[in-house]
């Protein structure tokens, strides 16, 4: 009888299968793949090597830590010529003297995670386990039976393999865009994102469960988007801050990145980093999604609404003098972010696959928890408003109307109107390049078209017709010029006068400085005109000054001011509200880099800012970081002020590791000046072979 077999050496190839399966840049030393891929070991066999019809050969695969055949979370299976469908295989590859070639493969709707990895030899009667290691499974884009299956491989290579990209921020009428670096490839992150799914409340609560269900990414999508928050007291991510106070933390504007966030939490025992506002919550969330293969992307809604009591209106209510006066929890944000997952919906009828919205910025509970989504993007565009999860919400987002009263000083209220929309310039990055895609149609139908009515009427709402009157009085708010941090600007507020007589209104102008969220601060302008006589069929212009010895002080980290005109008839009474938000332009960061962008050699980038403001800029800092150029954060603190319109410059040596494309990434900080951002796109070619 033949002795029995006796495992020398195990080889998993993680270099090669990393390759094949695009997950090298997680580092050579740990075995990542994904599912429904086949990818290859090699077993060294002591003595002699495996014979056919002598030996038997079976893998066990265990994930989570009360693995069962029944919950998906293990599996036996025998090395074999024929494998089935829809099951763990092992197929031999080749075989040389006393070493063994197996190609292993899961099902493409196996679980994610953290797997061990066994062997099984038996010869006769005689048997011995051998544990091969652990390796790491991930969802699989490139696989037409994998739930996130994308089919074109640009969109695969933006949504999953890309580790920086651009976040959508500002104003409808000013959109600017601000660098990321996602980093899903970065090290420790995998651990980290795994670690988030082991921590989770639902898998504390029953870990077999919890593990049978990782298959899915529409649960993988709902336990991150609670996980990102910590609003349940849950070990989240971030907490989040809204109201300009962050000296115990980081300003949510300071982030260039998501890699130091979550080193952070991890370093903190998984205790919430501070602080988060949307765009941070919403990064994150892509960052942990592209790391376990989901294709992500971050989009921006402009002026999203924040409907508290569902009834799809967002009422807002002004003094006379044309100052907001908080009197409604509801809100309408200058943006917010989110994330778009892909995948398919088998727990829907059909009709909803494609791009789910997936919200982790705490607003809301959802069954109980602070998550949103996945919401179908699609079901938001039809108004299916009873699909799961949390079509109500998302589709007063893009959806509510708003309706300003004036409340006059006995204490009437007054409607006025006013065509403010909210749902507009829905931005997310391009595919491949640098530019703004605009997807709002993908959640909402033309304004005004006959799909738009059945779908609000679908939906239980009646969309006000306010639009464009035909006749009467109209107001909008102009900038001049780009309204640069540290000068003084002009806005003017435009009236016609679309009917056939004389008007005789006042007019109130009133600036204040403003965050993303809607909240305002001290007033930085105001006119008040007693006397405005409006000719027939004409239109007039009132400037405003804005000085920045005024807004300077008060602006927070977001750069907004908020204008609002208010113009009353006298012989009528009625009103007419225009509103109009300014971003207030930081100064641009210059970087250059100097020598020949190859891998492995290094380079020196040259970064320089100038002081705009009539004052010295002191603790001034730069942040730099960059996934596949720097290795973390690089951080230079200037040792002196930086004088008005003097330069703020730095030179950074680093070796980049990884060839091709990627983004050089800075933030700047000081006391007046802070989440000044730029970035360069920098071509590293490979070594020479």
């Amino acid at each position: 009888m033949a002795e029995e077999l006796v495992l020398e050496t195990c080889d998993l190839q993680c270099e090669r299968n990393g390759r094949e399966h695009r997950t090298a840049e997680m580092g050579s030393q740990q075995l990542v793949v994904r599912r429904g891929q086949p990818f290859t070991i090699s077993l060294n066999f002591a003595g002699r090597g495996y014979e056919e019809g002598v030996d038997k050969l079976a893998f066990d695969v265990e994930t989570g830590p009360c693995p069962v055949e029944t919950s998906g979370t293990r599996s036996h299976f025998t090395l074999t010529d024929c494998p089935e469908e829809g099951t763990w295989s092992a197929v031999l590859q080749q075989q040389d003297g006393a070493t063994l070639c197996v190609s292993l493969c899961s099902p493409s709707s196996a679980r994610v995670g953290r797997y061990r990895l066994t062997l099984e030899a038996s010869t006769g009667y005689q048997g011995s386990s051998f544990h091969l290691g652990d390796f790491i499974l991930l969802f699989n884009a490139w696989h037409p039976e994998d739930a996130v299956y994308l089919k074109e491989e640009d969109e695969r290579r933006e949504y999953v393999l890309s580790q920086q990209g651009l976040i959508y921020m500002g104003s409808r009428d000013y959109i600017t865009s601000t660098p990321w670096n996602f980093g899903q490839f970065e090290d420790e992150i995998l651990a980290i994102c795994l670690e988030m799914l082991d921590i989770n409340p639902k898998f504390l609560r029953d870990q077999n469960l919890d593990c049978s269900r990782r298959n899915d990414p529409v649960y993988i999508g709902r336990v991150v988007s609670a996980m990102v928050n910590c609003n349940d007291e849950d070990h989240g991510v971030l907490l989040g801050r809204w109201d300009n106070h962050y000296e115990d933390g980081m300003s949510p504007m300071a982030w260039i990145g998501s890699v130091d966030i979550l080193k952070r939490w991890r370093r903190l025992g998984c205790q919430p980093v501070k602080y988060g506002q949307c765009w941070v919550f919403a990064a994150v969330a892509c960052t942990v999604m592209r790391c376990l293969g989901v294709p992500s992307r971050v989009v921006t809604n402009y002026n999203s609404a924040h409907d508290t009591n569902g009834n799809l209106v967002i009422d807002r209510y002004l003094s006379e003098t044309g100052m907001e006066e908080r009197r409604s929890t509801d809100m309408i944000w200058n943006f917010h972010c989110w994330v778009e997952c892909w995948m398919t919906r088998p727990d829907l009828a059909p009709g909803y696959d494609g791009w789910q919205a997936l919200d982790p910025t705490p607003q809301e509970k959802s069954e109980g928890v602070y998550c949103c989504g996945p919401a179908p993007v699609k079901a938001i565009k039809e108004g299916d408003l009873q699909v799961q999860y949390d079509i109500p919400f998302v589709f007063a987002e893009v959806n509510a109307d708003v309706v300003y009263w004036i409340v006059q000083s006995d204490g009437e209220k007054k409607k006025s109107t006013h065509s403010s929309v909210v749902g507009k310039n829905i931005s997310t990055k391009s595919v491949g390049r640098d530019s703004r895609e605009d997807i709002t149609h993908t959640y909402k139908y033309p304004e005004g078209s006959e799909k738009e009515r059945e779908v609000f009427s679908k939906a239980e709402h009646e969309k006000s017709s306010l639009g464009e009157q035909e006749e009467g009085l109209h107001m909008r708010i102009k900038l001049s010029e780009g309204a640069n941090n540290g000068s003084d600007f002009d806005v003017f507020a435009f009236i016609s006068n679309d009917t056939d007589k004389e008007r005789e209104c006042r007019l109130r102008l009133c600036a204040r400085t403003a965050s993303y969220n809607g909240e305002v601060g001290p007033q930085c302008g105001f006119k008040d005109l007693l006397n405005l006589s409006l000719q027939p069929h004409m239109e007039q212009s009132v400037p405003l000054r804005i000085l920045y010895e005024q807004y300077g002080p008060n602006l927070t980290q977001d750069n907004m001011i908020k204008v609002v005109a208010l113009l009353t008839e006298y012989e009528t009474g009625d009103s007419v509200v225009a509103i109009r938000d300014v971003y207030i332009q930081n100064p641009e960061i210059k970087i250059r880099i100097l020598g020949e962008p190859m891998q492995e050699r290094k380079l020196v980038a040259e970064i320089r800012l100038v002081n705009p403001l009539a004052e010295p800029l002191n603790n001034c800092i730069f942040v730099v970081e960059g996934a596949g150029l720097t290795e973390g954060q690089r951080i230079e603190e200037l040792e002196d002020p930086v004088e008005p319109q003097a330069e703020a410059k730095f030179r950074m040596e680093f070796v980049p590791r990884q060839a091709g494309l990627h983004k050089l990434m800075v933030d700047f900080e000081s006391d007046k000046l802070t989440g000044v951002k730029g970035y360069r796109n920098v071509i590293i070619a490979p070594l020479p072979k």
